[in-house]
């Protein structure tokens, strides 16, 4: 049977002797990727959750470069989560239309609708492994190696089989008329 764990267990001991140490650089170089102080804390936080969480797999060299890995690959997540997405939630579009006033509303819903129709035809042509990962990474909000572990492959194959799926999406769209075709082929 294990003892509860205590302060002093090994995972503590190496979060603080790697990590703490290096809070304040990561703020810094947390402020010069975010515009906003908030934003930056909470970049930190969300480095140092992650740095936690990998911290047995550390082998101690050079905490700052392993850090700093952290905290851009989470702040490349944290954009592509803001990013605007072709899946994004059709209801919150349809508030959005609604609210946007009697000047071309009626054209916003109907292309609204059109794009969505769309993108549910793409999505329901799509292979299932295609409409799985896109459900976890652009619907779900799953970075590519939570997809991975989850869908148990490489994270390289998530990425791969979302940038098809992306790709075939935005194909069924130029094609009726709702996307730019730049950048298809």
């Amino acid at each position: 049977m294990t003892a509860p764990q205590d302060p002093a267990d090994p995972r503590g001991k190496a979060f603080a002797a790697y990590v703490l140490p290096e809070v304040e650089v990561l703020l810094r170089v947390a402020m010069t990727l975010t515009a906003q102080r908030a934003d930056a804390e909470d970049l930190v936080q969300d480095t140092l959750l992650r740095a936690y969480r990998a911290i047995e797999g550390f082998d101690g060299k050079h905490p700052r470069a392993w850090l700093l890995t952290i905290m851009r690959r989470a702040e490349i997540n944290r954009h592509r989560r803001r990013r605007p997405h072709l899946l994004d939630d059709p209801d919150t579009d349809l508030d959005r239309l609604s609210s946007a006033g009697p000047q071309g509303a009626a054209e916003e819903v109907v292309v609204g609708e059109a794009f969505d129709g769309v993108v549910d035809s793409a999505l329901s042509a799509l292979p299932d492994k295609h409409r799985q990962v896109v459900q976890l990474v652009d619907i779900d909000g799953l970075t590519y190696a939570e997809a991975a572990r989850l869908l148990d492959v490489p994270e390289g194959t998530v990425m791969s089989r979302l940038h098809r799926a992306r790709k075939r999406i935005r194909v069924r769209l130029s094609a009726a008329g709702l996307a730019p075709k730049r950048g298809v082929m």
